[in-house]
């Protein structure tokens, strides 16, 4: 069975940090790039950050670069998201997502999600 369990949301004063984790099982991790992803009230989940199998390359949004960085452990199965100087805007419920492969063949799956709030 799959499963990709988030944990390390919460609340967290503006300029604080949090470091998210995505426990991954269930499908050969080192195959797969892993995201993080995040919605907000009101609007569309949107791509935070991206890591390749094996963690050489990565990708941001431009709303976090310089401030939130991905990365993974492929022996243990887990992707983190350490998160720096946090502002109310960052306020969403993080997902972590799984993909293989493009397009029509691609195969992705998604965890349930954390809250992030960022509140003073």
């Amino acid at each position: 069975q799959v499963q990709l369990v988030e944990s390390g949301g919460g609340l967290v004063q503006p300029g604080g940090s949090l470091r998210l984790s995505c426990a991954a099982s269930g499908f050969t991790f080192g195959l797969y790039a892993m995201s993080w992803y995040r919605q907000a009230p009101g609007k569309e989940r949107e791509l935070v950050a991206d890591i390749t199998s094996s963690g050489i390359m990565t990708n941001y949004a431009d709303s976090v670069k310089g401030r939130f960085t991905i990365s993974r452990d492929n022996a243990k199965n887990m992707v983190t998201l350490q998160m720096n100087s946090l502002s109310p805007e960052d306020t969403a419920v993080y997902y972590c997502k799984a993909r293989r492969g493009y397009g029509t063949s691609a195969i992705a799956y998604w965890g349930q999600g954390t809250q992030v709030t960022v509140s003073s």
